[in-house]
């Protein structure tokens, strides 16, 4: 019935906590869908041994925070292959992916990939927010979900660290974007989350769900989630904890809600993060230290910065 209102609507909901200082088992809180595809293994198990419980933490994790995560990945161009195999193997024992059987895995078609995501994941979970982020990114849940306790009031809100970039029309660069001349004359982006990380409210993804057959999307997924915000009345918040790739300085290492990193690096966040909090809490003048986050922990990093 909620979903055949916004479509009357055009996109509502609203999401009320209790209000007994326990988070409601009724619905979740967040939905964080993280990218992933074929042979990413790798990096998944890298994400699973620092950042993600698995087994039955993972439940617990959805249960008691109401946080669900999966790993997202479409099929093969071949149905059925030793691609789509591998996955479905994996996934029948980490139990932590939530496959598109809609969508056809390619790198090129990223943007209609975490359309997929959001429109899948509003119809399948009742959740207060969804979150798109890349397979290479630590999270900090605890932080995540204080951070959106102060926007349960907004009804339809698009956060992210906000962002604008040039336009390249050249074809043989990396970043070309096919539509480039949509873009005016100064070949400019429009203000939009990075796409490392983002969150949107349900009654936005409820939108993309409704509306997914009509939107248009871009060369990147950033650009097109933000394309689609750019005409709603959807508050957009810019959210600098949600900016993966700063290295933050050691005060505010610890209220940071992502950080990027490669495979490696994100196993080593776990203990880094284990020494960061040994220092803020006995050593406050480090702190306050103005040197830059790898070069106090270089000695610990192991030449990773």
């Amino acid at each position: 019935m909620e979903l055949a209102a916004a479509k009357h609507e055009g996109f509502v909901g609203k999401y009320s906590p209790e209000t007994n200082g326990t988070y409601s088992r009724k619905k979740p809180l967040i939905v964080i869908g993280i990218m992933s595809s074929f042979g990413r293994k790798t990096y998944r198990d890298a994400v699973r041994k620092s950042w993600l419980p698995t087994g039955s933490m993972l439940k617990k994790l959805e249960e008691e925070k109401g946080i669900v995560v999966r790993f997202i990945v479409g099929r093969s161009a071949n149905r059925g292959d030793t691609f789509d195999r591998e996955i479905d193997d994996e996934n029948r024992s980490t139990k932590d992916f939530l496959i598109l059987d809609d969508h056809i895995e390619s790198d090129e078609e990223l943007p209609k990939k975490t359309k997929s995501f959001f429109a899948n994941a509003a119809e399948k979970f009742d959740a207060a927010f969804y979150a798109k982020v890349n397979d290479d990114i630590y999270i900090n849940v605890d932080t995540l979900s204080a951070m959106l306790e102060t926007h349960w009031d907004k009804p339809r809100v698009y956060i992210g660290c906000m962002k604008s970039g040039e336009v390249f029309s050249d074809s043989t660069h990396k970043w070309y974007e096919p539509d480039w001349w949509k873009f005016g004359d100064g070949k400019s982006y429009f203000r939009h989350a990075s796409g490392e990380m983002f969150v949107i409210s349900r009654a936005v993804a409820q939108f993309i769900s409704i509306n997914r057959s009509v939107l248009r999307t871009y060369a990147h997924d950033d650009v097109s989630v933000g394309s689609w915000m750019i005409g709603l009345a959807v508050k957009h918040v810019n959210e600098a904890k949600l900016c993966c790739s700063s290295w933050p300085s050691v005060a505010t290492t610890m209220t940071k809600i992502c950080q990027g990193a490669n495979a490696q690096r994100i196993l080593k966040l776990k203990h880094v993060r284990q020494h960061i909090f040994w220092i803020t809490n006995f050593h406050d003048e480090w702190a306050r230290a103005t040197h830059s986050w790898c070069d106090v922990f270089r000695p610990i990093m192991n030449n990773v910065c």
